[in-house]
């Protein structure tokens, strides 16, 4: 059984440089609030396999792989949308070799596996979390779910009133 792991302590794994360690681990990703709705990450306990690798000095080498499903409104048709995504996030912490070498995520040789693992799903996000890709969404005239009304849903058409005085005019 995978140990639930939100900070994990790096430095304990007494890693000499160039030496490595795979682990299963489990971490719970809070839920993503997007466009004013609320979408939960599932399951509660996300299984992640963390790959750590030592580099030179105080320094790792990070990479993080695990599948979530988003649970909440599609946002097209509103119906239910649990979309799965595949994660895949490396990150490198080399202290004292720069800003772009210094990992957000690892302070004092503890790793902030949380924060890394949302963030992570976070870029992994599209811009519209659908229930299918083909989602049709709402007819935008009565509301109707799109997806199955089908495609001989239509309406009549109204004039636009800005151009109601041109149909006053008559050619003779």
């Amino acid at each position: 059984m995978a140990l639930r792991t939100d900070t994990f302590d790096l430095a304990g794994l007494r890693l000499t440089s160039g030496e490595g360690r795979r682990l299963e681990l489990q971490v719970a990703i809070d839920p993503f609030e997007l466009g004013g709705e609320r979408y939960a990450v599932e399951p509660a306990l996300i299984p992640v396999r963390l790959d750590i690798s030592r580099t030179t000095g105080d320094g790792y080498a990070l990479r993080l792989n695990f599948q979530a499903t988003l649970g909440g409104p599609c946002m097209r048709c509103l119906s239910d949308a649990a979309p799965v995504f595949e994660v895949e996030a490396r990150e490198v912490s080399q202290p004292g070799e720069g800003d772009e070498l210094e990992s957000p995520y690892v302070r004092d040789g503890e790793l902030n596996l949380r924060a890394w693992a949302r963030d992570a799903l976070a870029l992994a996000l599209p811009a519209q979390v659908l229930c299918r890709p083909d989602c049709a969404g709402l007819c935008a005239t009565c509301g109707a779910d799109l997806n199955q009304a089908g495609p001989d849903h239509t309406h009549e058409s109204t004039p636009d009133p800005r151009w109601a005085k041109l149909s006053e005019i008559h050619f003779e």
